[in-house]
């Protein structure tokens, strides 16, 4: 071709950016020898004209980071990852490119510019986001900057993972100074700040704020200022969702900020495919391939593009008390920055630790001598005071300690077990009523109505012989159950059902959910056996709170 445009490596003409950002700039170019356009990831190094930014590190970092981008994608094969052709690394170019495939949809950014999306729609990109996320897992990569700039969407609305230039890869050397986080602040996980790396659960939280800012048209955990920014990921309590629907049960079981309570991602695939209305044992229709471009196919009522709809902030519900007074951050609330790769931020540990240390003192502030909690809040619930704050945090709530049992820990998935947990989660949740609950062997997750306010509730989790609050849940919109009122003696027979029934060979996760809305039983309260194996394999047993059972679904 004569047009005269720049050319790489005497094969990939540039035709035109598609994206800039502190690292480098993404261009739409024509692949001379193989007749098809691609996308070229450029990295400026550091002193590079065009380069607004001087601390991104040196030229040789730069040029490792491409490098480990280039390794992280090459390890990954699967639909929802954005493939990579090609790598020039020769002396002929000032710095290396990778050549990877076009995704022409523009990206989730762009997307959510126009407006939040139904509920329904955010599931559906959530579980092709989760199915990359599962292949990167799978192979070690991390990939620790999930957010909507850096998922690309296909003409048709699936969503592709892209921008691995910060993965953790279990072999390869780290890139940043010891006690550094990499990554863009509003979307990290509160455990990286701390210093906690190498958890597939630090992306899980990433994709839960995604999928907040999808349907609810603002990113929870921005703040006026970096500092105060960073106290309120660090504090990690995330304000209930207001237009979630039926995605509120997936955002609260995310969103949690000790990771060890949040879901396998497993079992995070089958509730947004609950929501979906997608078979849960079976994957996303678009994850499978069809011809040399991976063209796949979205549902057909998302295929049309809602009108937009302006993220219009309501006023918190009244009498519900903090932390729930977040307030919106205008303009532009879901994008990450308006570029495709926009620059993630690197902190010092120095810096973490001081504000980690400044959000531990709130934690740890004794409560008033009256022994009394806050308004509305049962025994055991007591507010910070005396403390003062950056403009825009919010005190997290201080939970007074329970008595842990000094046992090994039990199977909770036992008689005997959940006896124990429901008694703990009863005195500390100041009640008998619980929301839909998740049991696996190790532990518990559940919500429970706050009192004096019933159209809310709060999260708990049992763990260790322990009950604790875990923070504010949101509106309370499905009904309720006494746990202690179920046959719990049931368990035994029922797991041997499901293993019979099932037979899933040597299950690698089985675990249990109490189904206050009655999902797939036309409002019936029931019990649901879950057992998998890590390749997917598996299924469920329904059964009524007596143990009858009412449905069979194996894979």
């Amino acid at each position: 071709m004569s047009s005269g445009r720049a050319m790489v490596d005497g094969r990939f003409e540039l035709l035109e950016p598609l994206g800039s950002g502190g690292m480098g700039t993404v261009w739409r170019a024509y692949d001379i020898a193989l007749h098809r356009e691609v996308a070229l990831k450029e990295v400026r190094a550091e002193g590079d004209t065009g380069s607004a930014q001087g601390d991104t590190g040196s030229a040789e970092q730069q040029r490792e980071r491409v490098l480990r981008e280039a390794r992280a994608l090459a390890r990954i094969t699967h639909p929802n990852v954005v493939a990579i052709h090609h790598i020039v690394d020769t002396p002929a170019e000032k710095h290396p490119w990778i050549v990877m495939e076009l995704v022409a949809g523009g990206s989730l950014a762009d997307k959510l510019a126009e407006g939040p999306m139904p509920p329904a729609h955010a599931a559906w990109v959530g579980r092709g986001i989760l199915a990359g996320l599962r292949a990167a897992h799978a192979v070690g990569v991390l990939h620790r900057d999930v957010k909507p700039p850096n998922v690309l969407l296909r003409t048709d609305g699936s969503p592709v993972l892209t921008d691995f230039g910060i993965a953790a890869v279990n072999d390869l050397t780290g890139l940043t100074s010891t006690g550094s986080v990499v990554g863009s602040l509003p979307y990290v996980a509160p455990e990286r700040l701390q210093g906690h790396e190498g958890n597939p659960a630090s992306d899980l939280w990433s994709l839960g704020l995604v999928l907040f800012a999808a349907v609810e048209g603002y990113q929870p955990m921005r703040r006026d200022t970096d500092v105060a920014t960073l106290a309120a990921v660090l504090m990690g309590s995330v304000p209930p969702p207001r237009q979630a629907g039926p995605l509120t049960p997936v955002l609260n079981a995310l969103l949690v900020p000790n990771p060890g309570h949040r879901p396998p991602a497993d079992q995070v695939d089958r509730m947004l495919a609950q929501v979906t209305g997608e078979n849960p044992a079976e994957p996303p229709a678009f994850h499978q391939l069809s011809g040399p471009n991976r063209t796949v196919t979205a549902p057909r009522e998302f295929l049309a593009t809602p009108p937009p709809r302006p993220y219009s902030p309501q006023p918190p519900p009244q009498g519900f008390h903090a932390p729930l007074a977040y307030p919106p951050i205008p303009p532009d609330p879901v994008t990450d920055a308006p570029q495709r790769n926009s620059r993630p931020w690197i902190f010092a540990g120095g810096a973490v630790v001081l504000v980690a240390a400044a959000v531990a003192a709130i934690a740890l502030w004794p409560s008033s001598s009256d022994g009394q909690g806050g308004a509305g809040q049962p025994p055991g619930r007591a507010q910070p005071s005396g403390i003062a704050l950056p403009s825009g945090v919010i005190p997290p709530t201080v939970i007074a300690p329970t008595t842990a049992k000094s046992a090994a820990t039990v199977d909770l998935l036992t008689p005997d077990g959940m006896r124990t947990a429901v008694a703990a989660l009863e005195k500390v949740a100041g009640g008998k009523q619980f929301t839909e609950t998740t049991i696996y062997p190790e532990y518990v997750i559940t919500g429970a109505p706050v009192p004096n306010e019933p159209k809310h509730y709060d999260k708990f989790t049992y763990r260790n012989g322990a009950a604790t609050h875990d923070g504010i849940g949101g509106r309370l919109t499905d009904p309720t159950i006494d746990l202690s009122s179920v046959n719990w003696d049931i368990l035994p027979t029922l797991l041997a059902t499901a293993a019979e029934q099932l037979k899933v060979p040597n299950p690698t996760s089985r675990y249990i959910i109490v189904d206050t809305a009655g999902t797939f039983t036309n409002g019936q309260q029931v019990l649901r056996v879950y057992l998998s194996t890590a390749y997917g394999d598996g299924g469920y047993v329904s059964a009524a709170l007596d143990g009858t059972i009412l449905r069979v679904y194996a894979k």
